[in-house]
């Protein structure tokens, strides 16, 4: 009888001991402010001119909510996961219905000694090293040539939406690797696997013919490797991206339209006449940390180009240098700025596009912390793109256009 009791609490005890090596932790963001932004857009003789004033979520941080948990299964072996949802505490539905509600979501094993693997929605190596790199710390206010965001709408080349942005921020159906530290050395890797294949088929209509299914690929590769010695860290990324989309349909004739991009990569699926996109993105960066003060260096470079047709493509590279530091123990400032250059050739830009533009920014901030976890901050940021040459496929000139834009606010956030 003793011997069966003293099993029972032995496995009991141990059920417990085990049940005690997994833990899910609730974290999240919650940024709320008041900011403004001015825009100054000029077409040929047409000036146009926006400014708004309003709350705003976000500023800092994008807000969000997540659940991640690690699960001990010995041998210096783990498995984890991570469910992050998008929030927009200052609209209508607090969880945000668009493309950033599902941030993250993947599942993981990591061996000790080894590294880790996980499969899922997740970051791309191109922004994981960003975001350890950027003094603004991806802040989602104008001024960071590197980031390109903007609190107050669209604005231009420089702080825009699909190839005007400066790399793929997250990506569904990847899978990514990630080593250990040896040496200083760390190493990364990630693929996209999101190809989506059917029977390509033709049905005649009086007026036409309409062509359904075929090729339907979104995939892509990334690497990158990180080093760190003593107070200095370099990071170097590179990702291969591609969008092919099948035919959506063909013209009243019957014949099948010259296939054009439409789209970059993570922009959307599917098109009228298909697409067939290469996005190569390049970043570099180094900080090193004074001990008064951090300084960064970044540069970034991509280029979409149509596969069947290299000669159309286009394509943005920036450098920035910034710094950032505690001023005093509770207030932190950090400044940035950067220079940049758009370029292209042919539909891949638009339908008349042979731009060329010069582009600048640069952005100043600072947070006055009341705690480690609730913070202040007042952002101020100012880009700036040149006179853009623009050179239809015809020849023919367009009108020139430039932009300039400031963007500000204050706010409070609180992690959790």
């Amino acid at each position: 009888m003793k011997k069966s009791l003293f099993a029972i609490a032995a496995v009991t005890a141990f059920a417990g001991a085990a049940q005690a090596q997994s833990s899910v932790t609730v974290y999240g963001v919650m940024d709320i402010g008041i900011g403004g932004a001015n825009s100054r857009v000029a077409n040929g003789s047409t000036v146009n001119k926006t400014t708004t004033t309003a709350a705003y979520d976000g500023g800092e941080s994008t807000n969000r909510l997540g659940f991640k948990g690690v699960e001990d299964l010995g041998g210096g072996a783990s498995a984890f996961f991570t469910v992050e949802l998008g929030l927009t505490p200052d609209a209508a539905q607090a969880v945000n219905t668009g493309v950033t509600q599902n941030r993250q979501s993947f599942v993981g094993l990591k061996k000790t000694g080894l590294g880790d693997v996980a499969l899922g929605t997740q970051y791309t190596t191109v922004y994981n090293a960003v975001a350890k790199t950027d003094a603004g710390n991806t802040n989602n206010f104008g001024g960071d040539i590197i980031y390109t965001a903007y609190k107050g709408g669209a604005y231009s080349a420089s702080n825009g939406t699909a190839a005007g942005d400066s790399f793929t921020i997250r990506a569904n159906q990847m899978v990514t690797l990630n080593s250990e530290t040896y040496a200083g050395f760390q190493a990364h890797a990630m693929a996209i696997l999101g190809n989506n294949n059917s029977t390509q088929t033709t049905t005649t209509t009086p007026t036409g013919q309409t062509v359904t299914g075929g090729i339907n690929n979104q995939n892509g590769w990334g690497l990158g490797l990180d080093y760190t010695w003593n107070k200095l860290f370099v990071t170097a990324n590179y990702m291969g991206l591609t969008a092919k989309n099948p035919y959506a349909n063909t013209s009243a004739n019957g014949q099948v339209a010259t296939e054009t991009p439409v789209a970059i990569f993570g922009a959307g699926q599917g098109s009228t006449n298909g697409s067939n996109v290469q996005d190569n993105q390049f970043y570099a960066a180094g900080t090193y940390d004074f001990g008064i003060l951090k300084a960064y260096a970044q540069y970034i470079s991509r280029k979409v180009s149509l596969e069947q047709n290299s000669g159309q493509y286009f394509k943005r590279s920036a450098e920035q240098i910034g710094v950032r530091s505690f001023i005093t123990p509770t207030i932190e400032a950090w400044v940035s700025g950067g220079l940049g250059r758009v370029t292209g050739n042919g539909s891949v830009v638009s339908a008349s596009g042979q731009p060329t533009a010069n582009l600048t920014a640069w952005q100043i901030g600072s947070n006055y912390w009341l705690s480690k976890r609730t913070n202040l901050y007042a952002i101020y940021g100012q880009a700036n793109t040149s006179n853009v040459s623009n050179v239809n496929i015809a020849g023919t000139s367009g009108n020139p256009s430039s932009g300039n834009m400031n963007n500000y606010g204050v706010g409070v956030r609180h992690t959790f």
